[in-house]
């Protein structure tokens, strides 16, 4: 049975409620997941009255290398798999050749 949000304690819920509103940043010319704009934290932070804010940041740091670890992973297999698939693509043909 896979874990829910609703499993972690409270802290960690908020922290993963927050760190959703945070924009993605992705590199431009790769198109790699470099992680999240840390610029409106403070916002959500206060907006929210997050009563351990050290804590919930922490949290977010957290779960971010995880996440960023993961995408780049991910990316890394899909190029791996595009690049056999383009190396196996070139087709041989050896039918009714007349030398």
């Amino acid at each position: 049975m896979p874990i829910e949000r609703s499993d972690f304690p409270e802290q960690v819920q908020t922290a993963f409620f927050i760190f959703d509103f945070l924009e993605d940043i992705w590199e431009g010319m790769s198109g790699s997941y470099m992680g999240k704009s840390w610029a409106s934290v403070e916002y959500f932070i206060q907006l929210y009255e997050v009563e351990e804010p050290k804590i919930v940041i922490s949290f977010m740091k957290i779960y971010e290398g995880l996440l960023v670890n993961y995408r780049g992973e991910k990316a890394q297999q899909k190029r791996k798999a595009d690049e056999r698939k383009s190396a196996g693509s070139g087709k041989t043909y050896a039918h009714n050749v007349k030398r």
